[in-house]
């Protein structure tokens, strides 16, 4: 029979020792799991922020211009740009890159750059330079969608994984 503090002291050092040999902590989850949380809406708040809709109502054409219009707005269109550059400082780190070639690095960074050129025009508060940042930005993520296939940047993993927000049902 082992002593109690033996015993504690054997569970102690199994802890440590898988400690030591933990996988690096993914702060956002994986990189699906990033994307679909994260990346996406924080993207779409930016490239929302300003957009040109044109509709049909009862047969007439109606266009709408959408753009930020108190300090407030501007300052949200601000903060995506800049979570924005935050992720790709994320996506760089080992715990996102480890495994990926150098070109998973190279994209990093061009979120990292074109999140800046974002926040940079946002603050201009210059309606048209944040839409055409807005192109950059799709551009960049597009760019990194064509070397890094969504449904292969996890293996065994749903190509749209549930959000925070969504439950999923068991079956019946």
């Amino acid at each position: 029979m082992i002593e109690p503090k033996r015993a504690l002291g054997l569970v102690a050092l199994l802890v440590l020792a898988s400690c030591s040999e933990a996988k690096p902590d993914l702060p956002f989850g994986t990189v699906q799991l990033m994307m679909a949380n994260e990346v996406q809406p924080t993207a779409e708040g930016y490239w929302d922020s300003v957009r040109y809709v044109s509709e049909l109502v009862d047969g007439k054409a109606i266009y709408t211009e959408y753009e930020p219009k108190t300090e407030a707005d501007w300052l949200k269109v601000e903060q995506s740009a800049a979570h924005l550059g935050e992720l790709g400082e994320a996506l760089k780190t080992p715990a996102y890159a480890e495994g990926r070639s150098e070109d998973w690095l190279v994209f990093a960074q061009g979120l990292v750059d074109v999140a800046k050129a974002a926040g940079d025009a946002a603050k201009t508060r210059d309606p048209e330079k944040v839409f055409e940042t807005g192109g950059l930005v799709y551009n960049v993520c597009s760019a990194c969608h064509q070397a890094f296939p969504p449904a292969a940047l996890e293996p065994g993993e749903s190509q749209n994984p549930p959000v925070a927000s969504e439950t999923v049902d068991a079956p019946n």
